[in-house]
């Protein structure tokens, strides 16, 4: 069988804005780019700002079912979209699937978030481990690696 190459997400969902920012700072520490990074929450001014500072660009907003209003900003939301761009229809628990992660992590994200959580993804198959290491480190909450995709 022929290998794919697929993108190996690591997630995990901080409490706040302000507990995301500082697993961020600590993931830029540690040599994560910020191209490699997804934020993703409920629409909030310190979430769109938290954006603008952590990746250096605007967030997309969404509505998501069962979130609501929500901000995103990275390259897992081309993951999570899918080819169809379905997102907004099939919701952040569901789409986590497409990213490698079991549909019970996918909810357990959702409800996270919906709780005013904010989703941090960094996309880095080698160093997989060091970012789970650092977001669990700085309040990760459910910090996971998605391995559980289309791998082969």
């Amino acid at each position: 069988m022929a290998q794919t190459e697929s993108a190996l997400y690591t997630v995990g969902v901080f409490a706040d804005a302000a507990w995301a920012e500082r697993g961020i700072d600590a993931l830029k520490k540690q040599g994560f780019a910020a191209e490699q990074l997804t934020l993703a929450g409920k629409a909030s001014p310190e979430l769109t700002a938290l954006v603008e500072r952590a990746t250096g660009g605007a967030p997309e907003t969404l509505e998501l079912p069962g979130l609501g209003p929500a901000l995103a900003r990275g390259p897992l939301m081309d993951t999570l979209n899918g080819s169809a761009r379905d997102l907004p229809q099939v919701g952040l628990a569901a789409a986590m699937r497409r990213a490698g992660f079991q549909p019970h992590d996918g909810l357990i994200f959702e409800r996270l978030v919906g709780k005013g959580g904010v989703l941090v993804a960094v996309q880095t198959a080698p160093r997989a481990a060091d970012a789970l290491a650092v977001m669990l480190s700085y309040g990760g909450g459910n910090a996971a690696i998605g391995a559980w995709g289309p791998r082969v």
